[in-house]
């Protein structure tokens, strides 16, 4: 759901440096879906294959991001069965098609690798993304903005540092992993967009994509060092992940007016979804196909089917709405 332009995919790649060629079986949260089995042949992806499984990683750590605020909406509302389907929908896209795209991409390394993916994702956003986005939205005089992408290219600074602290204590055992910051949870109301701006809100959809991703690739990471037996590392990884979803990826929705009453957020979920089905998924798997990327191909088609089946349950919801 809800893809983003090739800017967005650009920027967001190079906030989130591409991963390590082989990787390891993938965990996920207790509670979540069974760990997807080790997929070491990422590096015979086809270019084309992998730069379309990136962008199938961007949408879907997107749509769980939203459909969680769009859930929380409902609920607020009275709507809680439009709650509910917000947010199983939500973690069939984060534990199914995420983890699953990961899988095949290679996304998880070593716990050195990931830290090293992280520093050099967090040090883009500390030293230009945020810092340019702060400039620009300063120069447009949506000055709210401004203020907050000047406060996120801060905390991206500390989660730099804490990385590297942990990348020391990871390969030589001459330091301690940080522990966890904590977030500052940011509720986020419908309302309209806050700023002014088009490169204002150019500037917050990339930033939302890229914390929506970073949130689920820290916790791909979380997994990964529970499961090898770094649980202070994994906690260094979820307190962050929860600072990119809760604190930096809810403060832009707000001033972006991401959140709308909940027929509007169903329609905007029901034309997602079935752009995903109809056209940018089977638009993949035909690419895959073509190069012989057969598994990338099957997960292609299944996950289009998967969101013609979430479409088709908005579009119900939304039918039954008064």
């Amino acid at each position: 759901m809800f893809r983003h332009s090739t800017r967005k995919f650009v920027v967001g790649l190079c906030a989130l440096a591409a991963a390590a060629p082989a990787a390891p079986a993938l965990a996920v949260p207790a509670g979540g879906a069974p760990p997807p089995a080790p997929h070491t042949a990422a590096a015979a992806l086809h270019p084309q294959t992998r730069a379309d499984l990136d962008s199938a990683m961007h949408g879907e750590a997107y749509a769980y991001a939203t459909y969680g605020l769009f859930a929380a909406e409902a609920d607020r509302t009275g709507h809680q069965g439009i709650g509910r389907l917000f947010r199983s929908t939500a973690r069939t896209e984060l534990h199914e098609h995420l983890h699953e795209a990961a899988a095949l991409a290679g996304v998880v390394g070593t716990n050195a690798a990931n830290l090293r993916q992280a520093i050099d994702g967090e040090t883009y956003e500390h030293q230009v993304m945020y810092r340019d986005f702060a400039d620009q939205a300063r120069q447009d005089g949506d000055l709210d903005a401004a203020d907050l992408f000047s406060e996120i290219a801060t905390d991206e600074g500390r989660h730099r540092d804490a990385f590297r602290t942990a990348l020391t204590a990871v390969t030589t055992g001459r330091d301690t992993v940080p522990a966890p910051p904590k977030a500052d949870v940011v509720p986020v109301p419908a309302g309209l967009p806050k700023v002014k701006a088009e490169r204002t809100k150019t500037n917050l959809d990339t930033a939302l994509h890229g914390e929506a991703l970073a949130h689920a690739k820290y916790m791909l990471f979380a997994a990964h060092a529970r499961q090898t037996g770094h649980p202070a590392l994994a906690r260094l990884w979820e307190g962050t992940a929860k600072i990119e979803l809760q604190e930096h990826l809810a403060g832009e929705a707000v001033l972006a007016g991401l959140v709308r009453p909940t027929k509007d957020n169903l329609r905007k979920a029901i034309t997602g979804e079935r752009n995903e089905a109809n056209n940018l998924y089977p638009g993949f798997a035909k690419r895959a196909t073509a190069v012989g990327n057969t598994a990338a191909a099957r997960y292609f088609r299944d996950t289009a089917a998967d969101e013609a089946k979430h479409a088709a349950a908005f579009q119900q919801a939304l039918s039954q709405l008064h």
